[in-house]
């Protein structure tokens, strides 16, 4: 069993509001409404299903937490160095104190915000205070801190934990089928110390194998086969993503020789992670070891996304990704190759980039496990 998770204290998030202020003075706003439920955890605690935030540019003295009547104990736990508004029309109220309280400039999320929802803020407040702001809270969750950083590793350590025992533990082997084998890896992920999965466990057999995002059906293990599987764990709101492939009982020459391409590409990629790197430079890094072997239209997707609060976030190691990578960011990466009809090989790992090595938080072997059978 591993031990209790880091906690993100209080001083994290006073510590993220005050970088979020920043941000909203570059915008020259006045205040931002947070309604994104994601970034509302990030910003203060909450992890109820409904709340909205008014971060204020002044100060925390100036900025509201509102929810409603159901969270009223919840919010009090979870949110306690914030004023707190309880009402049913919460983004509505916040709006209308904060023109109320002088505000000119009211950023919103307008990545999340619907038409009906800006509609209804309008008449509050008049749609001239309205600002759009497209994702100033994510541009901050980009950058991991030191408690972010701890609840990665113990959720990674979670499904490093679950896939050793089922390995140990003979949880692989023929006539098993693919969906006995996901809630077996979901329920060990559980008694590892994960609140769950962290996305829909991927285990691929024989030719499914060659199917990226395959959904576990009732398909047989069989000797022989490739075995995919994808699969993370939820630790304190944070996701792991790991995929391991495996080969039951005998490999084959072509099985093997797959494997070592995608190793080796996966390595190449991992290699090229540092701080300001271009990410298309660390797509490439792996991508031309695969195209260069012959294989670049089986490379299907991109080579890795950012991870954290949510299992695919920024930043995007691809093709046709923007920007370069800093310390601190916590990315998978995850070349594949998918052989239709035959079979696939993916390997991934969820890693922290820093200025020198990135710290590897996925921590199973790599070489290719020939499951005894």
């Amino acid at each position: 069993m591993l031990g209790k998770p880091a906690t993100v204290g209080f001083m994290s998030y006073t510590r993220r509001r005050t970088a979020l202020r920043e941000r909203l003075r570059e915008l020259e706003l006045d205040a931002l409404l947070v309604t994104d439920l994601l970034n509302l955890r990030y910003l203060t605690g909450f992890t109820g299903s409904n709340g909205a935030l008014l971060v204020h540019a002044e100060g925390d003295e100036h900025s509201v937490f509102a929810t409603d009547g159901r969270y009223l104990t919840q919010s009090h736990q979870e949110v306690p160095d914030l004023r707190r508004v309880i009402d049913r029309s919460i983004r509505s109220r916040l709006a209308k104190d904060a023109v109320a309280g002088g505000i000119g400039r009211l950023g919103f999320e307008s990545h999340v915000m619907t038409v009906d929802g800006h509609t209804a803020l309008a008449k509050v407040t008049g749609a001239d205070v309205l600002v759009a702001a497209s994702r100033p809270v994510e541009m901050l969750r980009m950058i991991k801190d030191d408690a972010e950083i701890a609840a990665l590793r113990a959720a990674c350590a979670a499904a490093d934990t679950a896939l050793a025992g089922l390995l140990a533990e003979g949880g692989l082997r023929p006539g098993r089928t693919e969906r006995e084998v996901a809630r077996d890896l979901e329920a060990r992920m559980v008694a590892a110390g994960a609140a769950g999965p962290s996305f829909e466990t991927i285990v691929a057999t024989g030719a499914n194998s060659a199917v990226p995002h395959h959904r576990p059906t009732d398909a047989p293990l069989r000797r022989g086969d490739l075995l995919k599987m994808d699969f993370g764990a939820l630790v304190e709101g944070y996701h792991s993503d790991m995929t391991r492939t495996v080969v039951l009982g005998v490999v084959a020459g072509w099985q093997r020789e797959l494997y070592d391409l995608v190793a080796a590409a996966q390595a190449a990629g991992r290699l090229a992670l540092r701080s300001g790197a271009d990410v298309r430079d660390v797509d490439a890094a792996a991508r031309d070891v695969i195209t260069h072997a012959g294989y670049g239209e089986d490379f299907l997707h991109s080579l890795g996304h950012g991870v954290g609060l949510q299992i695919h976030e920024a930043p995007a190691l691809s093709q046709f990704g923007v920007g370069t990578l800093a310390a601190g960011m916590a990315v998978t990466v995850e070349p594949g190759v998918y052989l239709a009809g035959r079979g696939g090989v993916r390997i991934e790992d969820t890693l922290v980039v820093s200025d020198g090595e990135p710290e590897l938080l996925t921590l199973t072997t790599k070489d290719l496990v020939v499951v005894p059978c």
